[in-house]
């Protein structure tokens, strides 16, 4: 039997979390956060005291972590069994994740993991490769992107809300590196697969994503 699958990939900040989340919430699929992967692997080895330098210990840990993600209600993110999402945004989660990141012997590992998700009834998967690398068979693919100006906006509205004092010039500037330095990386660079729709969120609200992105799924149409 066929398990369909939608991918959502494009760069940070397009509204590919929020959008992907209410798209599996209404089409009661499984959801895939692969953003949230190498972060989740981080915080297991950091838990283990796991040296990053020891590439078999966290091949190892990486096969044997079960991760799950639960987007009835806010992502909820539970590895074996206990909730990290607190633990997903800290310093040392992200800089643990910037170092395993960069070794393929891990990067094959959590290929097959983020695979391993597809699942019956179906699966929703965002990110920057999913359509490409993980998932080249999904159907559809859609590239959700927003232009720089408008990602920075949103993020600046997020940390003001937070009482954290920005400069949005400085938030455009470090979002259009970021765009770049994905998009010339030598693994999985961030590109839109051959047979992507694209959607531009620059000026459209969330509903309007969701609208757009459940339209163009063949097994919401014949609902």
């Amino acid at each position: 039997m066929t398990i369909p699958v939608l991918t959502i990939d494009g760069p940070s900040g397009a509204g590919k979390g929020t959008v992907s989340r209410q798209v599996a919430k209404q089409l009661g699929w499984h959801y895939l956060d692969s953003g949230s992967i190498y972060r989740s692997l981080a915080i297991a080895l950091l838990q283990n005291n796991v040296n990053p330098a020891q590439v078999g210990d966290i091949v190892n840990t990486a096969r044997n972590m079960d991760l799950a993600f639960d987007c009835t209600g806010e992502l909820e993110v539970t590895l074996n069994g206990i909730d990290i999402t607190p633990q997903l945004g800290t310093e040392s989660t992200g800089n643990m994740a910037s170092k395993i990141a960069a070794l393929p012997e891990v990067r094959q590992v959590l290929l097959q993991k983020q695979k391993d998700f597809k699942k019956l009834p179906g699966l929703v998967a965002d990110g920057r490769d999913m359509g490409t690398i993980v998932f080249p068979e999904a159907n559809p693919k859609i590239f959700l992107t927003a232009s720089a100006e408008e990602r920075a906006v949103r993020r600046y509205k997020q940390l003001m809300e937070k009482g954290i004092d920005v400069n949005i010039r400085q938030i455009t500037s470090e979002i259009e590196e970021r765009d770049r330095r994905d998009k010339e990386r030598a693994i999985a660079p961030l590109v839109p697969a051959e047979d992507a729709f694209f959607i531009d969120s620059s000026a459209m609200t969330i509903n309007e994503v969701i609208a757009q992105v459940l339209s163009l799924v063949p097994q919401h149409r014949s609902a």
